[in-house]
């Protein structure tokens, strides 16, 4: 079974440079991805429940993985919503496919958005890093055939970094194209 490039990547290159630029002494305290959750929710759902199957059909396909449905946790009467009703669909991804997703995303997806000029570079004061996609056009794999209506997607890259800054220099060693800063 071969590896994904980005994992061969982390394992050669980028494990050693992230040890010598944030000063660790023991290599198992360097930063790594855990996991990435791919989360699409809509207002949608709650009308037409099988909006969420065509959407989880093309989370599969885009992720390589397949989709859990979410539900509601709580009940919100303003907003038409009942316990354990379905509202979204999110896929975890780990190891390999989370690697290959990743290089997808930062090689392939990214650089198709239209007046691309980075992402943001907000992370979550624990390690992990958001990103919201307006639309899910974006990846080679979306087909815009399927779905009349294209949705947006929150992916959750969780990392084991501590620090914002330790995160930050781990992404930026995977080349997540991040905005730079204008002064």
């Amino acid at each position: 079974m071969a590896k994904a490039r980005l994992d061969e990547l982390y394992k050669s290159k980028i494990k050693q440079d992230l040890q010598k630029e944030l000063g660790l002494k023991n290599p198992m305290q360097v930063p790594r991805i855990e996991k990435i959750v791919v989360n699409v929710g809509t207002k949608d759902a709650v009308a037409d429940s099988r909006i969420l199957q065509k959407i989880a059909a093309m989370l599969t396909k885009i992720t390589g993985q397949a989709s859990v449905i979410t539900k509601a946790r709580k009940s919100i009467a303003g907003f038409k919503i009942r316990e354990g009703m379905p509202l979204g669909v999110m896929v975890t991804l780990r190891k390999k496919k989370m690697y290959e997703f990743l290089d997808r995303l930062i090689n392939v997806a990214l650089p198709n958005v239209r007046d691309f000029r980075g992402v943001g570079n907000k992370l979550d004061r624990r390690g992990n890093y958001n990103l919201g996609i307006k639309e899910w056009s974006i990846f080679p794999e979306a087909d815009s055939a399927v779905s009349e209506k294209v949705y947006g997607c929150n992916i959750t890259i969780h990392t084991t970094a501590h620090q914002d800054s330790d995160a930050f220099a781990l992404l930026k060693n995977f080349n997540m194209p991040f905005r730079s800063k204008v002064k």
